[in-house]
Order: structure tokens, then sequence, then C-alpha cells
């Protein structure tokens, strides 16, 4: 980890050095807040004070450039999460540990409810504005008569595992280690959230984070607080299903080590093991098991120092023959003449 480098689903950044440390605990929280607090300032202050013939910049494309700026700004020390149902996904996905998980998500509700507090405090301040809780009511998320289109429980429901699930999905997915466009995660995530919203505020103002639900609900009266529930149940059941298929994915392309690094594994345990295995699977050396216990390759046999020879000699003999097939025979004359003269002796 480095310190461009910080929890598992970092963004945009690859490590330098094993050296390097990775950011605290507190810099991490402290990062979560300041990017959810953003998310939810642009994602409920752009609608709450819209005015459509002034603003052209839609509420869902707010929020998703936003959370993409956010992202870009401080991603790069947490993560980027600035959201519950994100930060359980990378749990399932075993990119984070549940106890760092769990002071995200505490980070993630001051975040937003600071936000909160700030659009609630300039509500107050406008004269023509009698009533700051219904106003903000009219950004919260709801369902039945609360839903803008009186959608139904069930309705919103669907809508909010579904749309959750894609969002953690090009999450982690676009933040994996193995992505080569992992640089550009910020965009792609923001575009799906943007995307996502704006279906969402259709419904119901679904906004797929429950900190952010959270945080308009407390401002809008109980009936808000009644529902909230549902926004905290149908976004973890979203992002349960994103993390458990994403990492049955992650486990079902694992790579295969190539050979150099097997060699590389083999030498590194018992020396004197390894050497013996690494002559008898050579075809190209011509010595069976036979042949080798003539030649006198038993521990029984051979002292320490005599080992050390025959590692040396094996591992010169087998880097020339991997590097240059040309030279095979001349290396394979001069390990039979080695083990010839010791088998002499």
């Amino acid at each position: 980890m480095t310190l461009l480098e910080p929890a598992p689903g970092a963004i945009g950044v690859q490590p330098a050095s094993d050296e390097t440390v990775r950011p605290g605990l507190v810099a991490r929280l402290s990062a979560e807040a300041f990017g959810t607090l953003i998310v939810v300032v642009a994602g409920l202050g752009v609608p709450l004070f819209t005015i459509p013939q002034s603003n052209p910049l839609p509420g869902a494309l707010a929020a998703g450039l936003a959370l993409t700026a956010a992202m870009l700004a401080v991603g790069y020390i947490s993560g980027g999460h600035f959201n519950p149902a994100v930060t359980l996904g990378n749990v399932i996905a075993g990119r984070i540990r549940l106890a760092d998980a769990a002071a995200y998500l505490g980070a993630q509700l001051v975040g937003a409810v600071l936000g909160a507090v700030a659009l609630f405090g300039v509500l107050r301040t406008v004269p023509k504005i009698d009533d700051s809780q219904a106003a903000f009511a009219t950004v919260t998320a709801g369902f039945g008569e609360h839903s803008i289109i009186q959608v139904p429980m069930a309705g919103v429901l669907l809508v909010e595992v579904l749309g959750t699930a894609l969002l953690v999905a090009v999450f982690l997915a676009t933040t994996a280690a193995r992505n080569p466009a992992r640089a550009a995660a910020p965009f792609a995530v923001g575009l799906t959230t943007a995307m996502l919203l704006q279906l969402g505020q259709a419904i119901g103002n679904v906004p797929f984070n429950p900190a952010r639900a959270t945080a308009s609900a407390i401002f809008s009266g109980p009936d808000a607080l009644g529902q909230l529930w549902l926004f905290w149940v149908a976004p973890v059941v979203g992002a349960a299903i994103a993390g458990l298929v994403f990492r049955g994915f992650a486990q079902s392309t694992g790579r295969t080590a190539p050979a150099s690094e097997a060699r590389s594994d083999a030498r590194s345990g018992d020396r004197r093991a390894g050497d013996t295995a690494a002559v008898a699977d050579q075809d190209d050396s011509g010595l069976d098991d036979a042949e080798l216990a003539a030649e006198g390759l038993d521990d029984a046999v051979l002292d320490d120092a005599e080992l050390a020879a025959v590692t040396t000699n094996t591992d010169t003999y087998l880097g020339a023959a991997t590097r240059r097939s040309d030279v095979k025979a001349p290396a394979e004359d001069e390990a039979r003449s080695f083990f010839d003269r010791k088998g002499g002796q």
C-alpha cells in the first residue's frame, strides 16, 4: 500500500513500492466524511433550490458530477466510497475489513448529516420559504403517497435494489487492480450515479445511498423517518448481490503463475530437495532417477559443501538451457562430467 493507495478499492493510483505507507484510519474517515458531504450538498441542494427557468443543470447530473469530483479529490486517501452500500460491497468483495467498514459508515453518516444541516440552515434564511421541513420533504426519498408518481413500496424497493446493485458493480469493476482503465473509475461511477438518479428521482427521489437518504429524512419530518428503513434494507440487498457476484467472478479468473515464478518458488524452499527435483524434472538433461542415484545425489552421501557445488552447477546449467537451446549439449556434457567425478570418488 502507498500513501496514494488507501484501503482496497482505491481509485486511479498504482502502488509505488512496498515500503510506502498507507493512510491512517483518521485520514481515511475524514476523506469519507468530506466526500459524502460534497455528494449530499450537491445531490440535495441542486434540486432543492432549482428554478427550472434559470437552472439548466439537472439535479441527477449535478449529483453525478459532485461524486466524480469527490472521488478525484480524496478518493486516493479512502477509496472514494461515500456511500454505505459501496462500502458493504467492498466488504463482501474482500477489499476492506469489517471493522474499517463500520468506521467508514459512521464517517459517511456524519458527512451526510453535516451537509443536510448546512442546506437546512440556508433554507431558514430564505424569506419566501415558510416551512423549511416541507421544502426538504420535496427532495426526500419515499414511496406510496410520498412518491412523486405514487409508486408503491414494492416498485420503489425493486428499483432501489437493482440500482444499488448496478452502482456497486460498476464501482467494484472499475476500481479493480487489474482494470487497465482504473484511473477513469471516478467518471464511470459518477456517470452511472447520474443515470440512476435520473430514474430514481422520477419514481420517488430514490438516492441509492443510505447516508443521503438518512440526512434528508432527518429534516423532513416523521413520515420520511417512518419510510427510511426501506432505503437501508434495499441498498444492503443490492450491494450484497453485487459484492457476491464480483467476488465469485474475481475468483473464477485467477491467474496461473508463470513457469519462471514456479521455478523461483521451488528453489526458495529446501535447497537440497529443490535442486534434486529440478534436475529430475528436466527432460533435456537426460538423467532419470536411477542415474541420479548412481551419480551420488543422495543427501546421505553428499555433504553440505558438495550439495552447494551441485546446486551452483545445476542452476548454471538450467539457466543456460532455458536461455539458449543451442548450448544444451555443452551444458549437459559439463553436468554429466561433474556427476561422473562425484560418482568416482
